[in-house]
């Protein structure tokens, strides 16, 4: 059975178990969302399932885009996502809700975490920064020496240095799904999701459970 959704993050929450003990859980809106697209291995070369959520108005897509949802007799859908699959089960123009997980299953969200803007070696990296002594007074947080001297003569790519953090698409591994709501279109997950309110984020099974 096929099982991916795309979702919007409504934040985080807590339940309790059987024990008693909070569980803190991040509340997700997941689908309905619509079957658009089919790939197939012997037009595209690969199987997958592209499927569309949350309706816009028709003047917020470009010409390509509207023509092909109109294909399928689709809603005027904002964002388009493909799932790499071989479930032949579903066809263009089914729709995906929520009840395809149950509790207890496990799942790989995909979203893009919070910007922070520009951040020093220690925040972005994890440096531990220099020695508090030694006469050093502006110097405790700097990342250090960067290059060597003769070779390579330069700063090699991909050197861990201060910049822009945040911003990137991350996915986060295994967490379980704590309840199901289909009547409201709601999943519970275990844990923590990357990204602030309203991230638009990919719920699939999980590759590595």
């Amino acid at each position: 059975m096929f099982k991916g959704l795309i979702g919007k993050k409504i934040g985080m929450t807590q339940i309790f178990d059987e024990q008693g003990r909070a569980v803190p859980v991040t509340l997700l809106e997941a689908g309905p969302c619509f079957v658009t697209q089919i790939r197939r291995p012997d037009v595209e070369g690969y199987s997958a399932v592209q499927l569309g959520f949350g309706e816009t108005k028709a003047k917020h897509l470009s010409g390509g885009q509207l023509g092909h949802l109109n294909r399928v007799k689709a809603p005027t859908l904002r964002y388009l996502r493909e799932f790499r699959t071989k479930q032949t089960e579903l066809k263009e123009g089914d729709t995906v809700k929520v009840d395809s997980f149950a509790v207890g299953d496990a799942v790989d969200v995909t979203s893009v975490s919070k910007g922070k803007g520009f951040a020093g070696g220690m925040k972005r990296h994890g440096f531990g920064g220099g020695p508090m002594s030694h006469g050093q007074s502006d110097r405790q947080r700097a990342v250090g020496s960067i290059g060597a001297n003769t070779y390579p003569g330069r700063v090699w790519k991909g050197k861990k240095l201060p910049g822009h953090m945040g911003v990137r698409q991350v996915t986060t591994l295994n967490l379980k799904v704590a309840f199901v709501d289909a009547e409201k279109n709601l999943i519970g997950l275990h844990g923590a999701v990357s990204g602030g309110k309203g991230t638009i984020v990919t719920i699939r099974e999980a590759r590595k459970a």
